[in-house]
């Protein structure tokens, strides 16, 4: 049996609160994440693949650190960081945001949450915004005080979690809406809950609120959940390409636009309010985009697992993008990636050649998500027809 200590690259990466935990439920390899260990493997990914979508599975992912902005200019300074518009965000209300820089470039894409009129959390993909943050304060000439609190969330994402959490916290949790959240509390646990999550499955995040409690907390939900379906896992690659979800430093970085992903909807440039990127975003709105992500059916035998490098896209033999990820889905029966490629090679059907690590590859530009593309299975908790376990 795995022990704690045999993971480790020193003191300088931290341990979420649920490591310990993890560990004794089967966690045999970590990845690195907002300089905190993530669990990345708890056996077959396939199999976690289908706990997910056929059940539930409960996972670690106290990596996703907050930034809390508070202060009497807590509401304009949030705005300032994201080109989408904030106005009518109500306390309780939890919103898909991207943070620009200067240049329309995404440095991150949180869950915003709307706790208080004065009080924001930011619960972050993976890149450092609370020094951004920090840094962008410091010459605002703003009313505002940006810390990480202690706030360490779980996933509990699949099918079955409804029923799992109706049973841990009462009828009334089944009253929560698509990117909402409620304070409350288990068994004296402090924690908000939203019904959130990174897997395109019915699904919410509870947020910790006090790290001492991690072990417990993992263990009570374990404890409801075990005769229910629920497994211990870890974030669904194939789950989540297949709903076309963006990994940070994958699908995008500080070099990628909004436009580019096809998520102007979260960009409003001609709002009053003013934002970091606001020019450089009216510009590529009003100019296009040379480039334009895209969804990918690769040809082939099944991919052996996820890319690890950004595989190279020809056209009429001519280097059109990259491939940023990608990996077979089971359910589909297919390879599926999503893809960044010139805008000249991004229409629906065209057939391109991607250098994937088994060799070159035929594949042709599809819709995405690849499945579920209303997502209303997150959004609505409407089942699918059930799947084979394999």
């Amino acid at each position: 049996m795995m022990q704690s200590q045999d993971f480790g690259f020193g003191t300088q990466i931290r341990k979420s609160p649920y490591f310990d935990a993890t560990v004794r439920w089967g966690a045999q390899g970590f990845s690195v994440y907002n300089h905190m260990y993530i669990p990345r493997d708890f056996g077959d990914p396939e199999q976690n693949f289908w706990n997910l979508v056929n059940d539930a599975i409960l996972c670690d992912v106290a990596v996703e650190r907050q930034v809390e902005i508070t202060g009497p200019d807590a509401a304009r300074f949030t705005q300032m960081l994201t080109p989408r518009d904030l106005s009518t965000m109500a306390v309780g209300q939890c919103k898909y945001v991207l943070i620009t820089n200067a240049a329309g470039g995404i440095l991150n894409d949180p869950i915003l949450l709307k706790l208080a009129e004065d009080r924001f959390w930011l619960s972050l993909a993976d890149s450092d915004i609370l020094l951004w943050a920090q840094g962008v304060a410091v010459h605002s000439g703003l009313d505002v005080t940006i810390t990480e609190p202690d706030v360490s969330p779980l996933q509990l994402q699949g099918p079955k979690s409804g029923e799992i959490m109706r049973t841990l916290f009462g009828d009334e949790i089944t009253d929560l809406r698509y990117y909402w959240f409620i304070e409350t509390e288990l068994d004296g646990i402090p924690l908000i809950v939203s019904r959130t999550g990174w897997s395109s499955e019915l699904g919410y995040e509870i947020y910790l609120r006090d790290s001492a409690w991690g072990d417990a907390l993992w263990e009570r939900i374990m404890a409801v959940g075990l005769p229910m379906g629920l497994k211990p896992g870890h974030t669904s690659t194939i789950r989540r390409i297949e709903g076309g979800m963006l990994s940070y430093h994958a699908d995008a970085d500080i070099h990628t636009n909004p436009y580019e992903l096809g998520l102007g909807r979260l960009v409003n440039p001609d709002m009053e309010a003013d934002f970091i990127g606001k020019f450089a975003l009216q510009r590529i709105r009003d100019n296009g985009v040379t480039r334009r992500q895209v969804g990918l059916v690769l040809d082939g035998e099944p991919l052996a697992g996820p890319n690890t490098a950004f595989w190279s896209v020809n056209h009429d033999g001519e280097f059109v993008g990259r491939v940023t990820s990608a990996v077979y889905s089971p359910r589909l029966d297919k390879n599926i990636a999503l893809a960044m490629v010139a805008v000249e090679s991004a229409e629906l059907g065209t057939e391109l050649r991607v250098r994937a690590h088994s060799g070159e590859a035929a594949a042709r530009v599809v819709e995405k998500p690849f499945f579920d593309p209303r997502k209303q299975i997150a959004a609505t908790g409407a089942a699918k027809p059930a799947q084979a376990t394999g």
